[in-house]
């Protein structure tokens, strides 16, 4: 059997394009006889097309889904950052130990927003992301237990659902389109 070249699917390499392994003699048959030996198993006709388009949609989104959600949560960070810092007054109502009409309240609800927006512009340009996303865990951690005391509601679970994103991230090692020192 004849080797191809390193690291490229191919002739010898014993996987397809789509890098799943190939049965045996397979890399040497062309496609036409292999699609024929499908439809004579009784699979339908373009099924292994098919497949290989989901691979390349599935490594493609692998790739590229830790990024993607990094930009989306960076974006909510963004969203809600802004909106604390010009109408704080809106967001007084979820400091737990401060009453909503005082100044103690306003600024914290400053001081979070400012947060927000630093995490945000860090997830966005991909500045250490990892670090980002582990301190928008806490943060939003925190916002999930102080809106849970008050009871469950739909704001809650939003909220749990986008920590769950940032727990993902803190986790994720393949980020694309980040800045490197």
């Amino acid at each position: 059997m004849s080797r191809g070249r390193r690291g490229s699917p191919g002739r010898g390499s014993g996987r397809s394009a789509a890098g799943r392994l190939r049965a045996p003699g397979d890399a040497a048959r062309p496609r036409r006889a292999v699609a024929r030996d499908a439809a004579a198993r009784g699979e339908p006709a373009g099924r292994h097309r098919l497949r290989g388009a989901l691979n390349l949609v599935g490594a493609v989104a692998a790739d590229w889904a830790p990024t993607v959600g990094r930009i989306l949560l960076g974006l909510v960070l963004l969203w809600f950052g802004y909106h604390e810092l010009v109408l704080p007054g809106e967001w007084t109502g979820y400091v737990p130990v401060a009453s909503a009409s005082s100044s103690p309240a306003i600024i914290m609800v400053l001081a979070h927003g400012w947060v927000l927006l630093v995490l945000a512009a860090a997830l966005l340009a991909g500045i250490m992301p990892r670090a980002a996303a582990a301190i928008a865990a806490v943060l939003l951690l925190e916002i999930v237990i102080s809106l849970a005391v008050t009871g469950v509601s739909d704001t809650t679970l939003r909220d749990a659902g986008v920590l769950g994103l940032a727990v993902c991230l803190t986790g994720c090692t393949n980020q694309r389109v980040v800045l490197r020192g």
